[in-house]
């Protein structure tokens, strides 16, 4: 399998990666596997994944545990080194193209002030959706790359 397929699998075919990379074989190694299971862990146990109520907690710190993966990621990138360069081609693609704009964009809004109007709040929300979403399907994956059971799905929510 190469890495088009194995990101066709996931529904993650709308990230840009150069062809080179795509046509690769996909065949991640024992540091891809461990350092999968590292940010897989981090993923499922924040508000990357998780639903966030609209009744419960408050944009500016849901900004920033997204905000956190930055950090994380290079952590897990530094700790796990050249070996996990498969995993490295997907983080990093993930955090440049997935949520870097999110990022990008809502710290710019929590400056100017959004956070105390409901409307942007809301907005804000919204667009949480979509990015859990989206990493709920990079959680997946990262499960299926470490050879674990993949729990994204774990919990059920009322609603």
């Amino acid at each position: 399998m190469n890495l088009q397929d194995w990101l066709k699998k996931w529904g993650m075919t709308g990230l840009s990666i150069n062809a080179g990379f795509l046509k690769m074989e996909w065949k991640p190694e024992v540091a891809d596997r461990e350092a999968a299971w590292d940010l897989y862990i981090e993923l499922l146990t924040r508000v990357t994944t998780q639903r966030l109520a609209p009744e419960d907690g408050d944009e500016a710190t849901a900004l920033d545990s997204v905000y956190s993966l930055f950090a994380l990621t290079r952590e897990t990138l530094k700790h796990h080194g050249r070996q996990a360069d498969s995993f490295a081609k997907i983080a990093i693609v993930v955090l440049n193209q997935v949520i870097r704009p999110f990022t990008a964009k809502w710290h710019r809004e929590k400056l100017a002030g959004a956070f105390s109007k409901a409307d942007k709040c809301e907005e804000f929300r919204r667009e949480l959706d979509l990015l859990q979403a989206e990493l709920r399907k990079y959680s997946k994956m990262l499960a299926d790359m470490a050879a674990v059971e993949d729990l994204t799905e774990l919990e059920t929510t009322a609603d």
